[in-house]
């Protein structure tokens, strides 16, 4: 092909049809041209065809990951509102003398609302492995990037909330290290000892006068402000940025 369109140039200057020779050499050049820029856009539509498979791919994971993380959020909102709960019934007894429950009872309620701590672990290995390899510009939506990146700084900042907190429940079961009050009393009113076949004793001291105390009173509080602050300020705002990031993630999923 190269040789046919060469004979034809030398045929054009041989017969000194000079003109038609610069008219011809500049219609190759924009034959030419056109190639390049026709293979240019092949190569663009394939590599737009590997950008929108790579971020389906991308997608997925993603939605697989917040839907795990939603799952998991919501069930922590349910043991923080427990033990909510428990520590507001707790206040109910503080510092009244002729009413107050049971001592099975207090065990009881002491041990659902103190024996679970209160962390988020959410599902992040594919979000964090796309931030650290710059894959994250393979998101073509805007508002989903800027999401996504604020989720890691939010999570920072929850993670400080729920060290406070921990920190609130840690006052309330230091009562227990003491000589003045018993652990074995919960754990054999609640069934932990059986759960354990831990050896049993005929001693046990009473919880009922934490009641009385002060200073017990106050470590409930505080940690009352500590859970509703981790739900109201920190738990529920999470959860409507999850959904915000679902959204816009179905919203963009083939």
């Amino acid at each position: 092909m190269i040789k046919f369109f060469r004979r034809i140039r030398q045929n054009l200057l041989s017969e000194n049809k000079f003109a038609r020779y610069l008219l011809y050499a500049f219609g190759e050049i924009v034959l030419v041209v056109i190639g390049i820029l026709i293979a240019l856009g092949i190569n663009n539509m394939n590599q737009n065809r590997i950008n929108e498979k790579i971020e389906q791919t991308y997608l997925n994971g993603l939605k697989q990951e917040f839907l795990m993380s939603k799952i998991k959020l919501e069930e922590l909102l349910k043991v923080n509102q427990r033990n909510y709960a428990g520590a507001k019934k707790i206040l109910e007894y503080t510092g009244k003398a002729n009413e107050s429950p049971t001592e099975a009872a207090f065990s009881e309620l002491l041990y659902s609302t103190f024996s679970s701590d209160i962390a988020f672990n959410p599902n992040n290995s594919l979000l964090i492995e796309i931030i650290n390899s710059g894959n994250l510009k393979n998101v073509s939506n805007a508002e989903l990037r800027i999401h996504l990146t604020n989720w890691i700084a939010t999570l920072d900042d929850i993670a400080r909330q729920e060290r406070d907190l921990e920190i609130q429940r840690e006052k309330v079961l230091d009562m227990f290290r003491t000589n003045e009050h018993s652990l074995k009393t919960i754990f054999m009113d609640t069934g932990v000892y059986d759960t354990l076949n831990l050896p049993k004793s005929e001693n046990s001291l009473s919880n009922l006068t934490m009641l009385q105390s002060t200073a017990f009173e106050n470590n409930v509080l505080m940690y009352i402000l500590a859970s509703h602050a981790t739900e109201k300020a920190h738990y529920i705002p999470l959860l409507q940025d999850l959904n915000a990031i679902l959204d816009l993630i179905e919203a963009e999923v083939e």
